[in-house]
């Protein structure tokens, strides 16, 4: 038997690569030992990252204590496989850093069913998410294994990643084809994946520790752990992809750039993702720009363009201003490239064997611990059905969509105890509506649409952290207006400002941490002190849509969603029982949130998904 020697916090560890029966025995006694002293932690390596493609392989198996680590090559099949099914069989607890893709590997290539394996594992990321969710350039260190257990286990622990890389080129290797690539027996590669579980190992114990004297539920951990098992259900499902609409879309969307560059060609604008060429075309048309980027130069991101072409985040027209058709081409060609390569030809060339695709459903993405989806699918304007109509439902399905009812507004009510608002919440009935019943509340009975676009705009700024000037720029009004109705929305609704300051000063009590209503830890930074707003309803919205899942798995009715996009559910459902099935998904996503409902709506469409935004079919 092959025995690499490390060490780790001062302490010599061992990597074995066992390569006879025997030695596969010695490997089994050694779990029954480690799994009755505590949980064995569990590493997978693999050929890539698309799981769900052709010719995908798990090559290893590694399993791990504190102090020993046994690489298992599956790829060799035979004893190897028995030996690491028996013990991923009978483990009573296991631990994984980023569980949602080992257990989904060993799904798709070892048999071993999520639903199997996920309740007997605990996630160092998810703990380690809880702990302290920030990237390293929000001022954290992340949640990769290598910066955790260089901060908990060992300053020297060994960057994994980076030393195989350097293999990888000494092999006449890339990174893309390494993992493939590199020999089972290869040192360096054998004893990086051991020590990947003895960091594990040695990780969980601190991170526990460190949960438990900050106050972190455990009943928070065991949520966590609840939704990110649903997350990877979701993902194994994936989403059925009509590829011949997809490929004529993909067509056409190219065409489309390249009408519009022309259109911005005109303007003197030769390359529309050139900021430089836009800001010097638009300043010569006349118009004011003074946003400008990180780098000091004028910006022409999305939010600055659209205002100029006079359409909303939803592409729809305000009716503002004259559009400037340079912002409009611009705008129009750079997203018609993106759809192009996101989307369509994106999705064709994700497909797997059974013309799907299968987003990562990430469960714990953000400091409010939302969600998000790969493949852009929660970055769809709420307008589109272009692109929704390439992803189908199952055959002698239809798609069901249930959203949550002005849950924002809803969760702002309930969480700083806006009396009027949630009075009328309770009030209103099924058809209440917040906004127009904030604009008349301000304005009186003749309060216009216009009124309330604008007021809505104001209490998703309170929400979202917009300020004035984004605002203005957002609903067309100037900043004068805009601030007087900031003014009047502050005036009717003081508990909101009341319940920021409230929430800002115990952060800074609190080593700038503000604490969710479910006692989630989210850093704030000193200079968006404001985002605590921002951060505490978007928390709870997410820990809502959390319930709602597990509601829905209590109900019978989770097998059928396919993606959890911001506030909503989707789902495929057999079309003879979809009027059913949306009620009890609506069932599901309704409850009380310190006294104010929290109400869904279900929406069936029809076989794309695209049927719900107004596609044919």
């Amino acid at each position: 038997m092959l025995t690499y020697r490390h060490t780790v916090a001062g302490d010599v560890v061992r990597v074995h690569v066992p390569a006879t029966p025997e030695e596969l025995e010695q490997f089994i006694d050694w779990s029954r030992d480690a799994d009755r002293r505590g949980p064995i932690a569990l590493d997978t390596e693999t050929s890539g990252l698309a799981m769900f493609s052709g010719g995908y392989r798990l090559r290893t198996v590694q399993f791990g204590d504190a102090h020993d680590a046994w690489v298992i090559h599956w790829e060799r099949g035979g004893h190897y496989q028995r030996a690491a099914l028996h013990v991923l069989h009978r483990a009573r607890r296991m631990l994984v850093h980023n569980a949602a893709f080992d257990w989904l590997v060993l799904d798709q290539h070892a048999g071993i069913p999520v639903e199997e394996i996920a309740p007997r594992t605990w996630d160092t990321r998810v703990l380690a998410m809880l702990l302290d969710p920030r990237q390293p350039d929000e001022g954290g260190m992340g949640v990769a294994l290598k910066p955790l257990s260089a901060h908990y286990v060992d300053p020297a622990a060994p960057d994994t990643q980076g030393d195989l890389t350097s293999v990888f080129r000494g092999l006449g290797l890339t990174k893309a084809d390494g993992f493939a690539r590199i020999p089972l027996d290869h040192p360096t590669y054998n004893l990086y994946a051991g020590l990947d579980v003895i960091l594990t190992a040695r990780l969980y114990p601190c991170l526990t520790a460190e949960l438990e004297r900050r106050g972190v539920r455990p009943a928070l951990v065991q949520y966590e752990h609840e939704i990110s098992r649903m997350c990877a259900l979701m993902q194994r499902r994936g989403l059925l992809v009509d590829q011949e609409y997809t490929r004529t879309l993909a067509d056409r969307l190219a065409e489309e750039a390249a009408v519009y560059g022309a259109v911005a060609a005109r303007y003197g604008v030769a390359k529309v993702s050139s900021g430089a060429q836009v800001a010097e075309a638009l300043t010569a048309m006349g118009e004011n720009l003074t946003q400008r980027t990180k780098g000091g130069a004028l910006s022409t991101a999305k939010d600055v363009l659209l205002p100029m072409a006079d359409l909303d985040r939803d592409w729809q027209r305000i009716g503002a201003r004259e559009p400037n058709p340079l912002a409009d081409a611009v705008l129009r060609a750079k997203r018609a490239e993106k759809w192009g390569k996101t989307y369509a030809e994106g999705f064709l060339a994700k497909l797997s064997p059974a013309g799907r695709i299968h987003p990562s459903v990430t469960s714990l993405a953000a400091r409010t611990g939302r969600m998000s989806v790969t493949d852009g699918l929660h970055q769809l304007p709420s307008s589109d059905h272009v692109i929704r109509r390439a992803i189908l439902a199952e055959e002698d399905h239809v798609w069901i969509s249930t959203d949550f009812q002005a849950v924002e507004m809803r969760v702002l009510a309930a969480l700083a105890n806006v009396r009027r608002m949630k009075e009328g919440f309770l009030s209103g009935g099924t058809d209440f509506d917040i906004h127009m019943f904030t604009a008349q509340l301000i304005k009186g009975s003749g309060a216009t649409q216009k009124d309330r676009k604008r007021f809505k705009a104001t209490g998703l700024g309170k929400i979202y952290g917009g300020g004035v000037a984004t605002l203005a720029r957002q609903t067309g009004a100037t900043e004068a207006e805009t601030r007087r109705a900031v003014t009047e929305y502050e005036r009717t609704f003081p508990e909101i400002r009341r319940a920021s300051a409230r929430w800002q000063r115990e952060a800074r009590a609190t080593g700038m941490v503000t604490v969710s209503a479910t006692g989630r830890l989210m850093p704030l930074d000193r200079d968006r002190m404001y985002a605590v707003v921002n951060y505490q309803c978007q928390s709870a919205a997410r820990d809502l849509l959390g319930q709602a899942m597990l509601n829905a798995e209590q109900a019978g009715i989770m097998e059928y969603c396919r993606l959890p996009i911001h506030d909503e559910l989707l789902a495929s459902v057999p079309a003879c029982d979809a009027q059913e099935l949306a009620q009890e998904f609506e069932k599901a996503m309704t409850m009380d949130l310190f006294g104010v409902p929290i109400v869904a709506t279900a929406d069936v469409g029809g076989r794309s998904w695209g049927s719900l935004y107004g596609a044919d079919f």
